[in-house]
């Protein structure tokens, strides 16, 4: 079954599950703040690991003591999918972890 865009009811309803991330535009997003650089250094490689494992990849930014993720599907144009909302599940699984707030 191809991906499709999902609806911006859809959308909504994901985002409702998902507390922090939010929709901007065309993606949803979402910021965590951690401990050190180090921490936010290591969730970054982890979030990567995550990504690989599911050949799908956000824009992900690395501050001083944060992580930013912009997620969408560009094989579809750029819309949201519910393989944005099934990385950043994966994401907020791995958070708590890395002590992310």
């Amino acid at each position: 079954m191809p991906l499709e865009p999902l609806s911006q009811k859809e959308i909504g309803d994901r985002l409702a599950e998902l507390p922090g991330w939010s929709q901007d535009g065309d993606r949803i997003t979402r910021s965590y703040r951690l401990g050190s650089h180090f921490a936010a250094t290591a969730m970054v490689v982890h979030i990567a690991q995550v990504q690989d494992e599911l050949d799908h990849h956000s824009d992900l930014t690395l501050g001083y003591n944060t992580v930013a993720l912009t997620v969408n599907t560009h094989s579809v144009g750029g819309a949201v999918t519910e393989r944005d909302f099934e990385l950043a599940r994966r994401v907020e699984e791995l958070a708590p972890g890395h002590g992310a707030s």
